[in-house]
């Protein structure tokens, strides 16, 4: 279980931070057709100019989390939010990448269940 834990820690981390990093650097490969619904949903992300860096800032640091190990229970439910948010876009106006991004849910949700002990404290009274 604890190679498991490692290797969908660093799987998920390596994503991340590949993700954030070709943000940052303007790299922006042949990118695919966009349906109007993905257009019209990214003109208002980009729109408003705070938040795809904010998000790309929590990718980074969640992934330098999970890369560490130490960290890896904060970085795995810093990242859950935007997980979720990545799964439900695809599921609803992009499903050609959905099972990339279902395995990124799955491996998120792993890393959930294998820390969960970790965040018992944070719901006890």
């Amino acid at each position: 279980m604890k190679i498991a834990i490692i290797i969908v820690r660093v799987l998920l981390g390596l994503m991340y931070l590949f993700a954030s990093v070709v943000y940052f650097i303007n790299y922006t490969p042949e990118a695919p057709k966009l349906s109007a619904d993905q257009t019209t949903f990214l003109a208002g992300v980009m729109a408003s100019v705070y938040l795809m860096p904010l998000i790309k800032v929590t990718e980074l640091v969640s992934a330098i989390l999970l890369l560490i190990g130490r960290t890896a229970p904060l970085g795995a439910i810093i990242i859950f939010p935007v997980t979720l948010n990545i799964f439900l876009y695809h599921a609803f106006l992009g499903p050609q990448q959905l099972p990339m991004v279902a395995v990124m849910l799955i491996f998120n949700l792993f890393l959930l269940f294998a820390y969960h002990k970790k965040y018992l404290p944070i719901i006890s009274k």
